[in-house]
């Protein structure tokens, strides 16, 4: 069963459960006080002398150089290299076969705890090999038990919040355990369930399950947990979000108390800490980085602030300069279901390859969507947060936001598709004044992970979630820099808004194309406001002006020092200090003179082949390439000269372009 919401864009926000995954009622409650429960062993640490023989002094220098905390009692000495580790001759041949050189911090400080039979939390970003870090002492800890007698369930339990980590951990499941013979099953929802029943009915040693389906298997009395000493919470704090804590509740409590548990999240909110008290005994936790939500330093995160109507044509130049680059895997997440759908055909219309994946699609297509993205090095995955976490895909180049997620832990799960282990990646988000109560957490996840901040996001983050104009901060018809006054006052100077009170300013909500963008009339440009991104307020004369002015948002940073122009103008009533271009089709370039001495007045709208004086010397040429103008035509090129530009902190290109690509892309 899929639960969901309507969002403010029409779409529908998916909320994942399985059709039991709201009860567990039926489960029969077990008092194991009353048990007489058969002992069983779960300290199985026999490292080389090399490890027990490790000072102090050295284990703690290898924290801190690495920022590990490690916080417990009789914590045991980390596992620095692979021949340390005690682990039987042909988990080490697999772990060499895979090209695994050395132990990742959370393996090597993970594997001494879970093998000395202790509880632990783990707190660890994506991509920092923790599947490993518990089913390796798993097969371990299965080897030293009793073997599985007729209708025993799995000695090994791991829950996962999604279907696709859960096939991930059965894939190194399977690589690790076929040696030993011990079995292994994925359960979850949204594939036929007879082949899960039949497995579960052979019995299996390691059953990985999401918690809906499992519950609805205790429930039909098809497997139980009598068995299961060894239970693994991977991705804890994900589980939690998605509103599985009663499943959990109601599955631990199938599971004798003196188990073993593995808890391991990527943030650890106060939910998740309580959970770790009521269910983990005299526990160690380990964290690999700060205590504080943070992204990996080896994604370079690029913010584009700019307005819903725009995100698309972004998308397409984004894409343009992805596809240069070599291995340019890359996923792109937006908020819908239906977007999915949307983008993805979109995207193909222009000519790229993409294939896209969310709860609605079956299991078949799911599968076959992710394999070919795993093997193809140019992949274009466009997903649902459905896809956000447990995607391991070591490959992925690039993630873009499209849509930013409801919150700044989900950007940073998000964004951790890339940059795995030690790889490096890029991340590209679409910021809209809808997502400005955002901006102060997001500036805290970059300040962290030391990227550069866009400083239209300081904008955003001072106006506390009321952000409406292209260049205004307050209201008064969210006017631009200046305010525009309350509900159409006069125009002043300052930045375009969303709304600006010329005598013309058009309906208050004016009509959108399929795009969602507004719809331009170019026979009448020059009588729109400077409101909804059509050009300068013709009352005004383009003074001051920075709104989008029919350009599809791109907007030149260009003013001469008392002010003037600052934005594009489609007729000669706002031809002063501003930039123009005609509307009629076949227009090759449109070129514009403007210095402190000499603004030319621009020939009205609908000219063909606009011409002018040669630029003074003073002047300076920009020039950004052209776009097609809602389907009227394709301008070669957009010029204009102005003295002097309007400086732009250093780093950052102007909006309207995509930022430089650092390393390749990378």
């Amino acid at each position: 069963m899929l639960m969901r919401r309507n969002d403010r864009n029409g779409g529908r926000v998916e909320k994942r459960f399985d059709r039991m995954e709201r009860n567990g009622e039926n489960l029969r409650s077990i008092h194991w006080d009353q048990l007489n429960l058969e002992a069983f062993q779960k300290n199985f640490f026999q490292p080389a002398s090399s490890v027990l023989n490790r000072s102090r002094v050295e284990v703690n220098q290898y924290l801190d150089k690495n920022e590990i905390t490690v916080i417990g009692k009789n914590v045991p000495s980390p596992i620095l290299h692979f021949h340390e580790s005690g682990f039987p001759q042909f988990m080490l041949d697999e772990i060499a076969r895979q090209g695994f050189q050395e132990p990742t911090f959370i393996q090597a400080v993970g594997w001494s705890i879970a093998m000395s039979g202790r509880d632990m939390v783990g707190i660890a970003k994506t991509g920092s090999g923790k599947t490993l870090a518990y089913i390796l002492p798993a097969l371990v800890h299965i080897s030293n038990q009793p073997r599985l007698a007729r209708g025993d369930g799995p000695i090994a339990l791991v829950l996962a919040p999604t279907r696709e980590l859960a096939q991930q951990i059965k894939q190194v499941s399977d690589d690790f355990g076929r040696r030993m013979g011990v079995h292994n099953t994925c359960v979850f929802g949204g594939a036929a369930k007879y082949p899960q029943e039949n497995d579960l009915r052979r019995g299996v040693e390691i059953v990985i399950a999401t918690p809906g389906r499992l519950i609805d298997f205790l429930e039909r009395e098809t497997t139980n947990l009598r068995r299961c000493t060894y239970l693994v919470l991977d991705e804890a704090d994900r589980m939690l979000d998605m509103g599985f804590e009663p499943q959990i509740r109601k599955i631990i409590s199938q599971i004798r108390p003196d188990r073993q548990v593995l808890m391991w999240s990527a943030t650890w909110p106060k939910e998740i800490r309580k959970l770790a008290e009521e269910f983990l005994r005299d526990y160690i936790q380990i964290n690999i980085g700060s205590l504080n939500l943070a992204a990996n330093e080896n994604i370079l995160q690029v913010i584009e602030c700019c307005e819903e109507y725009e995100k698309e044509n972004r998308l397409f130049m984004l894409l343009e300069k992805i596809s240069s680059q070599p291995d340019n895997k890359a996923i792109i997440f937006v908020e819908t279901k239906r977007k999915v759908d949307k983008i993805v055909n979109i995207i193909r219309r222009q000519g790229w390859r993409a294939d896209g994946i969310h709860g609605d699609k079956s299991q078949k297509d799911r599968d076959y969507v992710l394999n070919n993205f795993r093997r193809s090095p140019n992949g274009l995955l466009v997903a649902t947060d459905v896809a956000s976490r447990g995607l391991d895909v070591d490959d992925v180049k690039f993630v873009i936001n499209f849509d930013f997620p409801n919150n700044t832990e989900d950007y940073v799960h998000r964004i951790g598709r890339t940059g795995r282990s030690t790889n490096k990646g890029t991340s590209y988000t679409f910021f809209t004044p809808a997502n400005a109560s955002k901006a102060s957490d997001l500036i805290s996840v970059l300040q962290d992970a030391n990227q550069y901040i866009n400083p239209e996001l300081h904008e955003y983050a001072r106006s506390g979630g009321r952000y409406r104009g292209g260049g205004g901060r307050m209201r008064g018809g969210s006017g631009g820099g200046s305010r525009g006054g309350p509900r159409g006052g006069p125009p002043r100077m300052g930045g375009g808004g969303f709304h600006n009170g010329s005598d013309d300013r058009g309906p208050k909500y004016p009509r959108r194309d399929e795009f969602g963008r507004p719809e331009r009339d170019y026979r009448d440009a020059a009588s729109r406001s400077a409101g909804y991104g059509m050009g300068a307020p013709r009352a005004a004369n383009g003074m001051g002006s920075s709104g989008y002015a029919s350009n599809n948002g791109l907007v030149p940073y260009a003013t001469d020092d008392r002010g003037y122009g600052g934005s594009y103008v489609s007729s000669a009533h706002a031809g002063y200090g501003a930039g123009a271009y005609a509307s009629q089709p076949n227009v090759g370039s449109m070129v514009m003179r403007r210095t402190d001495t000499d603004r030319s007045r621009v020939p009205p709208s609908g000219s063909i082949g606009l011409t002018a004086a040669p630029a003074m010397p003073t002047a300076v040429a920009y020039s950004h390439p052209g776009v097609a103008l809602n389907g009227a035509y394709m301008a070669a090129a957009y010029q204009y000269a102005a003295a002097p530009p309007v400086s732009r902190p250093t780093g950052y290109p102007p909006r309207g372009t995509m930022p430089p690509m650092a390393n390749g892309g990378m």
